[in-house]
């Protein structure tokens, strides 16, 4: 399937010069869906994956379906003060300031090989620090998978050593 062909560009979005990748109108397409999903699902079980990780919001869409495909947990990586157990929390930068992640302290195992879950690879720094998360607990990220990546930001370098998937370049 092409899935560049499920996803509307939006000009000037959120500011003038951005060229925002709408994913919605590929989300809202049931069998492009469905065929990312399984695409997905493929990538995660070639890898033996024992769980499904994915950082808010949009990796929620991703990871959760995942999971229950291959019928293994998923764990939500959430923004500060969202999760209600114990919790460990990375900062990371932004292009404008700083954000920070978190999981709980009991999510994922030591020694789970895990697979992350996200819509867009751009700079790197959220799935960098969603990685950080899951390896401070123990566990082996086995791969990564972003439905769009766009390239000309070069988030793929900060994955040096991580086996990246991306269904659409720009």
């Amino acid at each position: 399937m092409n899935f560049k062909e499920k996803i509307r560009v939006i000009s000037d979005f959120p500011s003038p010069g951005i060229r925002f990748k709408d994913i919605t109108t590929l989300l809202n397409d049931g069998e492009a869906f469905r065929a990312a999903i399984d695409d997905f699902k493929n990538f995660a079980a070639e890898r033996d994956a024992d769980i499904i990780a994915g950082p808010e919001s949009r990796g929620f869409v991703l990871a959760a379906p995942m999971a229950y495909g291959l019928s293994k947990g998923f764990v939500p990586i959430r923004k500060p003060g969202k999760l209600p157990h114990e919790t460990i929390s990375v900062d990371y930068a932004l292009e404008y300031g700083k954000d920070s992640l978190e999981i709980h302290k009991d999510a994922i195992q030591p020694g789970q090989r895990v697979i992350i879950a996200d819509d867009l690879l751009a700079t790197g720094g959220t799935i960098e620090a969603t990685i950080q998360l899951v390896e401070s607990l123990g566990a082996k990220v086995v791969g990564v998978c972003f439905l769009v990546e766009l390239t000309y930001l070069n988030g793929r370098e900060k994955l040096n050593g991580y086996d990246v998937f991306s269904l659409v370049q720009y």
